[in-house]
């Protein structure tokens, strides 16, 4: 288990973390909120191991904005995104993780409003 970091804050465009080891992650705001753990934005399993995932729903620029943080017991911190998002609880063990090993991101749905040509 990774304990929790001595300070978490935004800086800029990034989620700034000071771990108590002395060392420090910079992910970018746009990383964290496309890997929101949550149901709705990475699914839920079932018993069989298949992901079942609502539509995705469109990003804004206030989805990459942060309003605010809190810690979640000793494991994880929620993030409050302007958009109003708020149900991803990120453990401190994944954001250490993606911090060293940045992750390949879920890919976006884009859906054109125009027909194809």
């Amino acid at each position: 288990m990774v304990p929790p970091p001595a300070r978490i804050l935004v800086l800029g465009d990034e989620l700034a973390i000071s771990w108590k080891d002395g060392s420090e992650s910079y992910l970018p705001l746009r990383v964290v909120r496309r890997l929101c753990p949550c149901a709705s934005c990475a699914g839920e399993r079932d018993l069989f191991g298949r992901v079942a995932k609502p539509p995705q729903k469109p990003y804004t620029p206030e989805s990459f904005e942060v309003v605010g943080t809190t810690p979640v017991g000793g494991y994880a911190v929620q993030v409050y995104w302007k958009d109003g998002h708020s149900d991803g609880l990120y453990p401190w063990a994944k954001l250490r993780e993606w911090a060293e090993n940045p992750p390949d991101l879920p890919p976006l749905e884009v859906k054109t409003l125009l027909p194809t040509l």
